[in-house]
């Protein structure tokens, strides 16, 4: 079997066959991919704009440090909702790989469970920030830094929900009966 005949059981669903459905979500897969090359463009922008002032003039414009760093943050909690929705984030299977399917769901629902624990100490810790920065400003633009630390818990609910589907359709997979090889079954 090759590797494009691979079912990867815990990968995001399948588009819709009906042509709104398909347009709808590639609309909504591009408008994130903008909103994330936009970010990265405008961080590296400022970083290469405050390099030039260095430079050229001895000088530096200090917001654009800071806004730099807030971008930096936005694209790294933003990247980690895209890696859990396109399931590209770092997975060790060597040993899970040896298992027998019915051991090895068991284990992908233990490690699904874990990492919804995760996703809940991320979510707390992060409304927990908020919270404390809620009266915290920065002093080079003077925002907010509840606003700028508030992308913890909107990507640990993004990640909570990504492993609900991802339990879900764990459950749903019967291995007994898939005819995939144990290596297969998550792609």
């Amino acid at each position: 079997m090759n590797d494009d005949s691979k079912q990867d059981i815990t990968s995001p669903p399948q588009q819709e066959s009906s042509e709104t459905g398909t347009a709808q979500k590639s609309k909504s897969n591009f408008a994130f991919e903008v909103f994330c090359a936009t970010l990265f463009l405008g961080m590296i922008g400022l970083v290469f704009y405050n390099a030039v002032l260095r430079k050229v003039f001895n000088s530096s414009y200090p917001p654009s440090e800071e806004w730099a760093r807030f971008l930096f943050i936005y694209i790294t909690f933003f990247g980690a909702i895209e890696g859990f929705y396109r399931k590209r984030h770092i997975a060790v299977d060597m040993f899970a790989n040896m298992l027998t399917k019915s051991k090895r769901k068991i284990l992908d629902i233990l490690a699904i469970i874990l990492g919804m624990a995760a996703m809940f100490l991320l979510l707390y810790g992060g409304i927990v920030n908020v919270l404390q920065t809620m009266d915290t400003y920065s002093p080079a633009t003077g925002i907010n830094m509840g606003f700028i630390n508030g992308t913890l818990p909107i990507m640990a609910i993004a990640g909570l929900c990504f492993q609900v589907r991802d339990l879900l359709k764990v459950i749903r997979t019967d291995y007994e009966t898939d005819t995939d090889t144990d290596t297969e079954i998550r792609g």
